[in-house]
């Protein structure tokens, strides 16, 4: 009997009603123009335009005050070309300015797409039968800047899942660049991202010390770029030294926020265009100890740069970027244990079949190993995964996605040996998930795509986007699927 799947009825649609406060800014000559038209202004009219921001804004923000505080403290270096000094101005007319710095954002304002689905870390108050997980979407705004959102839900015996109500404040993270940085291992990424033979080189090497902060090499960077008969190819080396620093951060969102509320929205200069596709996995260590990953595409406008997300508790997370010959390419999907004692990916070096990566570091991964290459009508385009391989009593189980005629994405499943995950043991000849007519119609049309699935009471579930706009999910009966891969076996 062939694997039946199920769609269920819930969609989970983009609202442009949920908003962030981002910083904006016009440029160096019309900030100085419009700070000074602020200061012009008498007191009087200062408060009452602040006050007017207040009654308008106040409610839709968690505590707008601190966020017109923080983006006027971005404001030092433009204030102190204007010889202001920030202390010397009344709290209400930092506040007003960091008002002008101000732009509300609709987030999920173009599409809701792209997720995927993990247990969350508290299962407590749960009933036999039921799970607390966490969903995980693409995000897309104006612009089409994507963010990472959360929402949780419960899912019950019936594989029905609930939705919590989402939460109505969102909150971006402060970031801290409190990475410390060693000398020898950054000197060593720089080289496979640039060629060193430049005169900024070895003016930076000698800088450098043992272990240096983010701050620090600001400071050596500046200090190198004012130095005599700099050229272009060491002004670009030194834009890539600060690049490459900018990757790591790390972040923290306030207790008192419910996970639909925190956004993880473009920060460093490497993903300013959009952080795309997260693919989370629950990873556990040699000590059982469990971790949150997620590996995601940053996207400058130009260039994509692999990176990881690392959390234990969804409050505090670390971003690092990933390095080596392999690190190039979208959809990097890590499985959730090392296998003979390495970190393994999957990944798609070349845009069209699916490779496997091994590593001791789980931020460098240098070589792939061709595992499966499009062998069905609706793959021939290209193949590659949906997420991160799921272990089973038969395998590891990788949900893949194929495209064929017409840009046509579907879903298909494939099986794995569990020590040897090289080898391909079981591949649907058929996909599992094709776009309905109702699926069809969106912003990139005919597209069903997922980026990571879920075992729960005997059933895969599997949380999908349509057409790059909405996000829906279907389940499966794991057992009839395995049954199905292998008897499929290619």
């Amino acid at each position: 009997m062939a694997a039946h799947l199920i769609r269920k009825d819930t969609v989970f649609q983009p609202d442009s009603s949920r908003v962030i406060a981002r910083f904006l800014y016009n440029g160096d000559d019309r900030s100085r123009q419009l700070i000074s038209l602020i200061l012009t202004l008498d007191t009087s009219t200062q408060v009452r335009q602040l006050n007017n921001v207040l009654r308008k804004y106040a409610k839709r923000h968690r505590n707008i005050l601190k966020v017109f505080e923080r983006h006027f403290r971005k404001l030092d270096s433009l204030l102190e070309t204007m010889k202001i000094n920030p202390q010397d101005l009344e709290t209400k007319q930092r506040l007003l300015i960091g008002a002008y710095f101000t732009m509300e954002y609709s987030i999920e304002a173009a599409a809701f797409f792209n997720p995927s689905i993990v247990a969350d870390p508290d299962q407590s108050g749960t009933e036999p039968g039921e799970t607390r997980i966490i969903l995980s979407f693409r995000a897309t705004g104006e612009g089409h800047i994507s963010s990472i959102v959360f929402r949780s839900a419960l899912i019950d015996q019936n594989n029905d899942i609930t939705i919590d109500t989402p939460g109505r404040l969102l909150d971006s993270p402060e970031h801290v660049r409190n990475h410390i940085y060693k000398k020898k291992s950054f000197l060593s990424k720089l080289g496979e991202m640039q060629d060193l033979d430049n005169l900024a080189y070895p003016a930076i090497e000698g800088k450098l010390t043992e272990t240096f902060t983010y701050e620090e090499l600001k400071r050596y960077v500046e200090e190198t770029s004012s130095l005599p008969g700099m050229d272009i190819p060491g002004a670009l080396f030194l834009r890539e030294v600060m690049w490459l620093a900018s990757s790591h951060y790390e972040m923290d969102f306030s207790l008192d926020t419910d996970i639909s509320e925190r956004v993880i929205f473009p920060i460093a200069d490497t993903e300013k265009r959009g952080i795309e596709d997260a693919r989370f996995v629950c990873f556990t260590d040699d000590k059982q100890q469990q971790t949150y990953y997620a590996t995601y595409t940053a996207y400058d406008g130009a260039n994509i740069l692999p990176k990881l997300l690392t959390t234990r508790d969804f409050y505090h997370f670390k971003v690092l970027p990933l390095h080596g010959e392999i690190a190039q390419n979208k959809g990097m999907a890590l499985f959730p244990r090392k296998i003979n004692g390495k970190y393994a990916m999957l990944c798609r070096i070349d845009g069209v079949n699916n490779y496997i990566a091994y590593s001791e570091n789980i931020s460098v991964w240098r070589k792939a190993t061709l595992i499966q290459a499009p062998k069905f009508p609706w793959e021939f385009v290209q193949i590659g995964n949906c997420g991160s391989p799921i272990e089973t009593r038969a395998g590891w189980l990788v949900m893949t996605h194929g495209v064929g005629p017409m840009r046509e994405y579907v879903l298909g499943a494939s099986l794995f040996e569990l020590e040897n995950p090289e080898n391909e043991i079981g591949r649907l000849t058929d996909p599992l998930l094709i776009p309905n007519a109702s699926e069809r119609d969106g912003y990139v049309p005919n597209v069903v795509y997922s980026c990571g699935a879920f075992v729960h009471n005997q059933s895969l579930i599997i949380p999908y986007a349509t057409s790059d706009y909405a996000s829906t999910y279907a389940a499966v009966n794991l057992e009839e699927l395995l049954e199905d891969l292998l008897r499929d076996k290619s």
